[in-house]
């Protein structure tokens, strides 16, 4: 997901993002822990994804909707 995309969201779509990706998240990282995962760098595309949505929620606090 680009940050173009995540900045076109609004509040409450980012943090449902959020959730939905700090779940996969978890899940990725139950995969890996039984040896059960497909794709390793999965996890590296998603935790950047939550930083992207996360550092765009901070600019929009900081800032509000129109930066």
């Amino acid at each position: 997901m680009k940050a173009v995309e995540i900045r076109k969201l609004s509040a409450k779509e980012l943090d449902a993002k959020l959730l939905e990706l700090k779940d996969e998240l978890f899940k990725l990282r139950f995969q890996q822990a039984i040896n059960q995962l497909d794709n390793p760098m999965r996890i590296s595309a998603v935790r950047k994804n939550i930083a992207r949505i996360k550092t765009v929620q901070r600019d929009i606090q900081l800032h509000g909707e129109n930066s």
